[in-house]
């Protein structure tokens, strides 16, 4: 495991905003205008988790010869297509994979990219040594892995030092559904979960709270739980000054 600095100073206060199964290009569309609000100072940093209806994106130089079936089947089987601003190649997005979306000034973090991303895959193989797992890395790949097949996928986007976009860990998706694609382009392993590693039922909302709970301690946060509706008065700038959630705190 990488080793992360221990902190002398107080945790930072963020936000946290947890939400069920939700359609991608709504919180696509969310991430953007939080990233544009932490940009300008409006916000403080925060997290999102979530689960996402069945959909397929495609980074910004993904090749689309990876996604395999055909756009007649994917209609049949209400499986959307976006390609989107994030790095990586094509993946999957489905109800039992955990989503998380970090919205992030990293210079307050002095992180670069790459420490960032290794910071995020931390973060899952403490969660997966959690449930008993082993999580690994490969040599100039970003992602988790459980033995030879991937297990978490992250691609991130970072626009004027702010992250979005993000990291997704496999609990108990539908796994047939990888199989319309090429996952990340890679073609020397496969892709597992959690409850099929295991070989037993999981629940997801304790794997969500190890997320939110190593999230925490690794980026030395602490979080204040938030609705969607406060965040999008406060991205869409409905809201005075005055009248601003105590989220701002910008250090």
């Amino acid at each position: 495991m990488r080793a992360t600095q221990t902190s002398t100073r107080p945790p930072r206060s963020v936000w946290l905003l947890e939400l069920g199964i939700e359609p991608y290009d709504t919180i696509l569309e969310l991430q953007r205008q939080l990233a544009r609000s932490r940009q300008r100072g409006d916000i403080s940093d925060g997290l999102i988790i979530l689960e996402h209806e069945p959909v397929i994106t495609l980074g910004r130089r993904a090749d689309e010869s990876h996604v395999l079936a055909t756009r007649e089947l994917l209609e049949q089987a209400r499986i959307g297509v976006h390609r989107v601003e994030r790095g990586g190649d094509v993946t999957y997005h489905g109800p039992g994979q955990i989503i998380g979306y970090p919205i992030l000034r990293l210079a307050d973090y002095r992180l670069g990219a790459s420490d960032y991303m290794h910071r995020l895959e931390e973060v899952v193989i403490r969660v997966l040594a959690d449930l008993g797992l082993v999580g690994t890395r490969r040599e100039r790949t970003i992602g988790v892995w459980l033995g030879n097949n991937k297990v978490a996928a992250f691609g991130a986007r970072i626009g004027k030092g702010v992250t979005y976009h993000g990291f997704a860990l496999n609990v108990c998706p539908n796994l047939e559904h990888y199989g319309l694609i090429i996952p990340c382009g890679i073609t020397h392993g496969g892709v597992t979960s959690v409850e099929h590693e295991l070989g037993r039922a999981v629940d997801i909302s304790q794997v969500r709270q190890l997320v939110c709970n190593w999230f925490s301690e690794l980026f030395h946060v602490s979080s204040q739980a938030v609705s969607r509706a406060q965040l999008e008065q406060l991205a869409t700038a409905e809201m005075s000054v005055g009248e601003r959630l105590p989220l701002t705190g910008v250090r």
